[in-house]
């Protein structure tokens, strides 16, 4: 709020000595100011939203008037109000010819707008014109627009102006174009990736301001791939040695120090490109230890500054005297009274200690003052330095203390997180199985539900394989303490699900495995925790389970089993549950007590939780079963994905049951026409399109679509035909066909692509650490400081890590279910070279009617004798396969009707092309007859006179029609009677 009153002032202040605000303006900045509560804040506002609505809506604003206007809707929306009815009058300003309010438009837009505004359009065009205005001032002011609003899709048009900038004679105006392309890289890496030599170039500007703009774009660079930038590593340290060195002007000092931004972002710079590359980091040694020599620790700064000296010395290369230094600085930061500096501290010695392990040494104290210290930040921070200095000497001390914290904080978050770095230190550094025991207890104890699920399922399967060295004494002894402990742990209240699913299977498993405990004993306990959580039903379900093992395990064993009252009560109750698991759990451990000693011992072996369990996932055993149930005429197994509608037609050829599916809607591409089988084909009756369903035709333009016809000759051998005998025809329009009707017409089968599913495994990363050696330094405290530190930093040097569990080798042999198996390679089918074929071959002439193109002279025969026949029903037809001419009169009435337009006949089929305006039929009809002399199908005019209107007629009248628009269907009986009598 004291910043708002002060922008206002200034603002206030500003425009007063400029051309006068008004009093209201100053009363608003007031009134705001001295709101006593948001309600009160919130009334003003609405009033003030109201005004706005009212005066900026009215005609013949003053100029100055609007920038007022525009200012008290900045004050709107840094309130949290909606001020959009106002943001185009912020627009408008923009084009102003006014350097005052052109700049007070683009603040305000910058303010207003986002990147993804529909106003951002309309600034476009403005701010190209002014990147390339004559004042310099303008343009500074259209680069700050370009930063805030410009998006991915706009680049384009103000890329070329902003490079064009990088050469301006202004400082200002260069250094805000690197900023202009340094938002591109972020907005769109591959607009600006052709340019990123110009941040190389800018790198030795003459101004410093536009040099230190640099670096922050080489700064995102470099983090991603420093190798192509390591030949600057000798620019970056001559800069920082003369920055160093008060070589910049006076202008660019902060307290004292100069150019402290810079130096910082050179140091950052430097370490990533230093970071295990010895050459380039004996470049840096001389220049950081001379700015940690000259640094100042009296400011905050001056400490920045030294702070991010030791993140540089701890990255690069290591160098004794560095390391040195670094630690000497660490030593005031860990002993200042300021929090700050002891995060910082904190912070820096955890980087410290991954290259020199004995800096910790000499800070112990200090570190175990922030444990103790009441900030709860600090604290976190030391937790975090501890845990990178866990080693099996300390890891006792370090695990307490993180559990007792993780108690005493209500935080569910944090509470998870140092649950885990529990967890994690105790299965890497446990120095006994009973203190691991013991800590997991705790860690479930007091962490509740929060602890992730997986930390149970790694906790027994440690408990049931033990750790990778132990022999088979320390298992059974690993084992046994769990079940006392988990005995002693399972009368308290409240215990948390993960933890119960851990003591079940843990009784379950090992509770008579020692003899310690009866059968009898451990069951009741089971009955009672089952009882206790009731309405948990995973419990439940580990609890039958775990009777299930006891009970077996006492069979095997040639022992005796007495069901207590309490477990026949609960298995009678789980009998009648809702649950069908825990029904079927509680069947099975029914029907395990009835069975001899043999066969529970096939079906629960002892100690088997360790074992890998092999599963054929494809079911090799069934083969010879699969292959007898095939010959004697079992029908093959249809994969899911066939089953769900994608059918492969070639898997159904002998398959009567599956044609219905044939005439489904499909939406997959279609196959190639196979040629059919030659067979005799009844003809499609004139009667037959009565009872078609006319569909409306739309109007088509006056191109025409020429219809593809397939003869049989040319489709090669012969494959499967669709059967559509009796089916009646609901498609296409009712002459014409489409080219990919028509195909479809004459191709009925699908191409079923098969998709190979792949497996992808995923890698599970172990996470290295560094373990050092800790010397003992005495130091005169008080003796219970003295003893933490000594359990801390004390004890045996070497490191005895325990792999994690992550890393654990299991006793038994690897899954088979882990073996690789060969992948085998489906054969190609001549189907899809023949289809490659027919796709790449030319579209088909219109006029070809499925024989080798002849060229012949001109028929002598008038074709239309020939046509004289036609309506004849005493048509005789013959084939001759020889290539002799085949009397076959095609039906003209066919024409009309709304079957397909390619005919099959015994030997090949033609069709006559009907496609729409200006297709001249009698032409067909000729070329048709013209074929019929060179060896193709021709009509065979009749002797007998055919009775009615002339046919020549009758054609004429329906090509002119058809030039006219008018197009015979079945809708439309009369035509036909018009044109053929």
């Amino acid at each position: 709020m004291e910043q708002l009153k002060t922008i206002g002032r200034e603002l206030a202040m500003g425009s007063q000595g400029g051309f006068g605000q008004s009093k209201e303006f100053l009363e608003l900045v007031k009134s705001i100011g001295e709101s006593r509560s948001k309600a009160e804040e919130d009334r003003i506002v609405l009033r003030e939203i109201e005004t706005l609505k009212r005066r900026i809506a009215e005609p013949d604003i003053p100029k100055r008037k609007m920038k007022e206007y525009i200012i008290r809707l900045l004050y709107v929306e840094m309130l949290g109000h909606d001020a959009s009815f106002g943001h185009i009058h912020a627009v408008k300003m923009t084009h102003d010819d006014s350097l005052l309010l052109k700049r007070t438009g683009y603040l305000a837009v910058t303010l207003l707008l986002n990147d993804d505004d529909d106003l951002i359009i309309l600034i476009v065009n403005t701010i190209q014109k002014d990147l390339k205005s004559d004042n310099y001032l303008v343009v500074c002011a259209a680069l700050n627009a370009v930063c805030r609003l410009i998006s991915e899709e706009t680049i384009p048009a103000v890329l070329p102006s902003v490079v064009d900038l990088l050469a301006h004679p202004k400082d200002a105006v260069r250094k805000k174009a690197v900023m202009a392309l340094h938002r591109f890289h972020h907005k769109s890496p591959s607009s600006v990736s052709h340019l990123i030599s110009n941040f190389r170039k800018k790198l030795c500007d003459n101004d410093p301001g536009v040099m230190g703009a640099t670096l922050c774009p080489l700064f995102d660079l470099i983090a991603v791939d420093p190798s192509p930038y390591k030949d600057l590593v000798v620019s970056f340290v001559s800069i920082l040695k003369q920055v160093a060195e008060h070589r910049l002007p006076k202008s660019y000092d902060y307290h004292q120090m100069p150019a402290p931004f810079i130096q910082i972002k050179l140091l950052k710079i430097l370490a990533l490109l230093g970071s295990g590359d010895k050459q380039a980091s004996e470049q840096m040694y001389t220049v950081i230890g001379e700015i940690i020599r000259k640094g100042d620790s009296s400011s905050n700064i001056g400490n920045a500054i030294l702070y991010g000296c030791i993140c540089c010395v701890s990255s690069i290369y290591p160098n004794a005297k560095l390391l040195e230094a670094a630690a000497d600085v660490n030593a005031k930061f860990l002993k200042s009274d300021s929090h700050n500096l002891k995060y910082m501290g904190i912070d820096a010695l955890g980087r410290l200690i991954k290259i020199s392990p004995h800096v910790a040494e000499q800070h112990q104290l200090a570190v175990i003052d922030c444990l103790e210290d009441p900030d709860d930040s600090l604290k976190r921070k030391t937790f975090e330095l501890l845990y990178k200095m866990t080693k099996s000497s300390n890891v006792e001390v370090i695990v307490d203390r993180m559990i007792d914290y993780m108690i005493s904080i209500s935080d569910d978050h944090y509470k998870t997180y140092i649950a885990s770095r529990c967890v994690e230190l105790a299965e890497q550094f446990a120095p006994s199985n009973y203190w691991f025991i013991q800590t997991m207890n705790k860690v479930f104890e007091h962490a509740g539900d929060l602890v992730n699920i997986k930390v149970a399922h790694n906790l027994m399967r440690l408990i049931g394989e033990g750790f990778e060295e132990d022999d088979n004494a320390a298992y059974s002894q690993l084992r046994s303490s769990a079940v006392e402990s988990y005995l002693r742990i399972i009368g308290e209240p409240k215990l948390p699900s993960a933890f119960l699913q851990v003591i079940c299977w843990v009784l379950g498993e090992y509770g008579t495995a020692d003899g310690k405990y009866s059968a009898s004993y451990i069951t009741g306990k089971l009955c009672d925790v089952a009882e206790a959580y009731s309405n948990d039903e995973t419990v439940k379900a580990y609890a039958v389970s775990a009777l299930t093992k006891i009970y077996a395990f006492e069979i095997a064993a040639g022992r005796k089993v007495d069901l207590l009252s309490e477990c026949l009560s609960f298995i009678e109750e789980l009998l009648a549950s809702h649950s069908t698991d825990l029904q079927q759990r509680a069947y099975e451990l029914q029907a395990l007590i009835g069975l001899d000693a043999q066969a529970v011992e096939t079906i629960m072996p002892q100690d088997a939780s360790g074992e890998d369990i092999e599963v054929d996932k494809n079911l090799a055993f069934l083969n010879q079963y699969v292959q007898q149930s095939l010959e004697r005429g079992a029908l093959p197994y249809i994969p899911e994905d066939e089953r769900n509608g994608t059918v492969n037609v070639s898997n159904f050829r002998s398959q009567d049951q599956h044609e219905s599916a044939q005439h489904g809607l499909r939406f997959e591409a279609y196959e190639v026409p196979k040629p059919p089988m030659p067979s005799k084909v009844a003809p499609v009756s004139l009667s037959s399109s009565t009872d078609l369903v006319p569909v409306p035709e739309p109007l088509y333009s006056m191109e025409t679509h020429p219809m593809s016809s397939v003869g049989a000759s040319e489709t090669g051998s012969s494959g499967l035909k669709l059967k559509l005998d009796g089916v009646q025809k609901k498609w296409g329009r009712p002459t014409y066909s489409s080219p990919t009707s028509s195909s479809s017409t004459s191709t009925s089968q699908n191409s079923v692509n098969g998709v190979t599913q792949m497996d992808v495994a995923t890698a599970v990363n172990s996470k290295a650490r560094d373990n050092y050696d800790t010397r003992k330094q005495r130091i005169e405290i008080s003796p219970e400081k003295q003893k933490l530190a000594d359990k801390l930093f004390g004890g045996s040097t070497k490191t005895d890590k325990r792999s994690s569990t992550s890393n654990k080798v299991p006793k038994a042999s690897t899954s088979a279910a882990d073996r690789t198996q060969e992948s085998k390679a489906a054969a190609v089918p001549s189907e899809v070279a023949r289809e490659k074929t027919n796709q790449q071959s030319p579209p088909p002439d219109l006029l070809d009617l499925g024989e080798p193109t002849v060229t012949v002279a001109p028929p002598s025969v008038d074709p239309f004798k020939q046509l004289e026949g036609l309506l004849d029903p005493n048509l005789s037809s013959t084939t001759n396969h020889s290539g002799a001419a085949v009397t076959n009169a095609p039906d003209i009435m066919a024409l009309y009707a709304e079957t397909p337009a390619s005919r099959e006949t015994e030997s090949g089929g033609y069709s006559i092309p009907v496609t729409g305006d200006n297709v001249n039929l009698l032409s067909e009809l000729s070329n048709a007859a013209a074929r019929g002399t060179t060896g193709e199908t021709t009509a065979t005019p009749l002797s007998q006179s055919v009775k009615g209107p002339n046919v020549k007629d009758s054609l004429q009248k329906d090509a002119k029609v058809r030039q006219m628009g008018v197009t015979p269907s079945g809708q439309n009986p009369n035509l036909f009677s018009d044109l053929l009598g």
